[in-house]
């Protein structure tokens, strides 16, 4: 395994022709001092428009493609092969920055076919995965949107989302923001073998805590749910967040598509051989007899009887610990095309 890093392996790129294959003794342990590397790419344009009725808002933007945080269950490694690269440790290695972001957002919000609709930060990588703390491209995003008063919705799993309460406020004072924490288990030792790059428990309780306070609304994302590997954490994971002053609580369950079936694979081969097969197959079951599953409307809840197990403790979760889920309706009719000058941001 390579230390701090979720995939210890390269899974072939379904669009190389060629794939790399290590001779006889050669490990990806040897390039466990290979630091992460961070490229600046040029993109034309930054918002996306997401055609999955699964995703509560209709657009998103990623100021940062591959992912240092390396959940080893993340759907979006294998998004990293359109780019070239490896969903393994490629996915955790070789960052993409996109330096001109808070540009290319203004832009689209000076546009005229821009309505000022909400936008997500993030709907494939981390905006505040480790390297945002240098870089603070996500903090130059939310700034622009307050200048336009545009919404913007936030998921992430790094307590760094605290360094900008002071931004996030004010888009709250005026119902432009909601923060979803993404927490997948309270034990801090799980947490580091399945994303190892992530805030830890006790600071990601205490971000919901500071945002609270703060008057920014935080919804919590038990995201994903695996079977037999932290499914037993529903209830106390309600308590928590909501202790925390959590409004609500979220699931998905999780699914293996394209690379991430082989990386999850290996991942339990090396952390839990014993249950491997067993979490394989209760995911199976969750997915129509498939580890994978690209349906909408069924993809991250499931079906059968272990999906149906986990959304009934949900919904006693929530009822016991007041966490009732609502839709946190973003205020739309306060966008200007021109901005806002003089904000003191």
């Amino acid at each position: 395994m390579i230390k701090g890093r979720g995939s210890s392996i390269n899974s072939n790129n379904r669009f190389e022709k060629n794939h790399y294959v290590a001779d006889e003794g050669e490990r990806l342990e040897d390039h466990d001092a290979v630091p992460t590397n961070y490229t600046t790419i040029f993109p034309k344009s930054l918002v996306n428009k997401v055609p999955s009725p699964d995703i509560p808002l209709d657009w998103s933007m990623n100021p940062y493609q591959g992912c240092e945080h390396g959940c080893t269950y993340c759907y979006a490694r294998s998004t990293h092969e359109y780019w070239g690269y490896s969903g393994g440790v490629d996915f955790e290695q070789q960052i993409l920055v996109k330096k001109d972001a808070a540009k290319l957002l203004e832009a689209k919000f000076k546009s005229r076919s821009w309505t000022g609709e909400p936008v997500m930060l993030s709907g494939n990588t981390d905006c505040y995965q480790p390297i945002e703390r240098k870089m603070g491209i996500t903090r130059e995003l939310l700034q622009v949107c307050l200048q336009y008063r545009n919404a913007v919705g936030i998921i992430t799993k790094n307590s760094l989302v605290t360094r900008d309460i002071d931004i996030l406020a004010q888009l709250a004072q005026l119902n432009l923001t909601h923060v979803i924490l993404s927490i997948t288990s309270l034990d801090d030792a799980l947490r580091r073998k399945l994303e190892p790059r992530t805030a830890s428990v006790k600071s990601k309780l205490k971000a919901i805590e500071q945002l609270t306070n703060a008057g920014i609304p935080v919804s919590v994302m038990m995201a994903p749910i695996i079977p037999a590997i932290n499914s037993h954490e529903i209830m106390d994971m309600a308590k928590a967040v909501s202790n925390a002053g959590a409004l609500s609580l979220n699931y998905t369950i999780v699914r293996l598509n394209g690379c991430v079936e082989e990386l999850f694979s290996d991942w339990l081969e090396r952390y839990f051989p014993d249950r491997k097969k067993k979490v394989l197959m209760q995911i199976a079951d969750c997915h129509g007899g498939e580890v994978q599953d690209v349906r909408f409307g069924m993809r991250m809840r499931g079906q059968g009887n272990f999906a149906t197990m986990i959304n009934q403790q949900f919904k006693l979760a929530r009822k016991k610990h007041n966490l009732n889920i609502r839709k946190v309706e973003l205020d739309t009719s306060l966008f200007t095309r021109t901005g806002q000058l003089g904000l003191g941001i």
